[in-house]
């Protein structure tokens, strides 16, 4: 049975739904895949605009999600990480897609949920993990990489100025007790925090903790790089990200068809890449938009479409 429009909004409301699906160029009879499917609100969107014979099929490693199951015969929804995109699609005898949308984003459903680990505003345990099943845990992250690799991780995918101080301090700490709760990660980088931009700080923090225990930057360049074997010619590519780091590996995949942005050129000077940009500026919400739905601010869409060949 279908979860009612009440339960969807509450597990996660999309941002840039219609930019985001409008940049797809949905045609009736199309193959399309949403890769996060999440509370199901971007797929409802595609089966809106697809005939009888078209085909979407969603992907998401959250079993939660799998609750929010579209019941509808064009619909398939997979138990599974986008990273074996290729696999997936073709155990269901897909060959070629015509468009995929991946939002990014963590879902309101996994921010709001204190068991989960994901924000810093509830007590509880430091999970962090997607797919529930997955053995590393935010914990155990913590509790076990060396000082140099918890500084790399807090640089690197946080951003943050004081990761060197800031891994010290996780190591001291755990020589006395196991770090195993939210509370205990606050403790610990209180110090490194200042008032005026506290929040910022735990968010990057927490952030960085994240992306290492569900590996999202590998994740994502891997599953844009099988998009990209899988798309049919003139095939579109709808990508929402919500930190500069996936924004560039975005940016720099769409702009060259490589995640370093090394754009190679042919012998005559013309730029060798995959893609033609759809829109040229990164697409932001609206203000209307980010005052109804505040987890949309940071929110950036890039839409690409594959060049057809020859």
């Amino acid at each position: 049975m279908e979860n009612n429009n009440i339960f969807q909004e509450i597990y996660h409301t999309p941002a840039l739904l219609k930019e985001s699906i409008d940049g797809l160029n949905v045609f009736p009879s199309g193959v399309y895949v949403d890769v996060t499917f999440g509370g199901g609100g971007h797929s409802r969107e595609i089966l809106k605009r697809l005939g009888e014979k078209g085909r979407l099929i969603a992907f998401d490693q959250d079993k939660d999600a799998m609750e929010n199951a579209i019941p509808d015969p064009r619909f398939t929804l997979v138990h599974g990480n986008f990273r074996f995109l290729k696999n997936f699609l073709r155990y269901y005898g897909i060959t070629g897609i015509d468009g995929l949308i991946a939002d990014l984003g963590v879902s309101s459903h996994h921010f709001d949920d204190s068991n989960r680990g994901f924000s810093f505003r509830f007590k509880g345990d430091l999970d962090m993990r997607m797919n529930q099943n997955a053995e590393i845990s935010a914990a155990d992250v913590l509790n076990e990489y060396s000082a140099e690799k918890l500084s790399d991780l807090f640089f690197n995918y946080g951003e943050l100025r004081s990761a060197r101080k800031i891994a010290a301090a996780i190591v001291k700490y755990r020589e006395s007790k196991k770090i195993e709760k939210t509370e205990e990660f606050l403790s610990i980088i209180d110090p490194f925090t200042r008032r005026d931009r506290e929040k910022k700080v735990l968010a990057q923090a927490f952030q960085a903790l994240r992306i290492e225990v569900n590996k999202e930057m590998d994740t994502l360049t891997d599953m844009l790089s099988q998009a990209l074997k899988m798309l049919n010619p003139e095939g579109r590519l709808s990508v929402i990200s919500y930190h500069s780091l996936e924004d560039r590996l975005v940016k720099n995949f769409f702009k060259t068809g490589n995640f370093e942005g090394d754009m190679k050129k042919d012998f005559y000077g013309n730029p060798l890449t995959p893609f033609e940009l759809i829109n040229r500026k990164v697409i932001i919400p609206t203000e209307e938009e980010q005052m109804q739905n505040p987890r949309s601010r940071s929110a950036k869409l890039r839409i690409a479409k594959k060049i057809a060949e020859g």
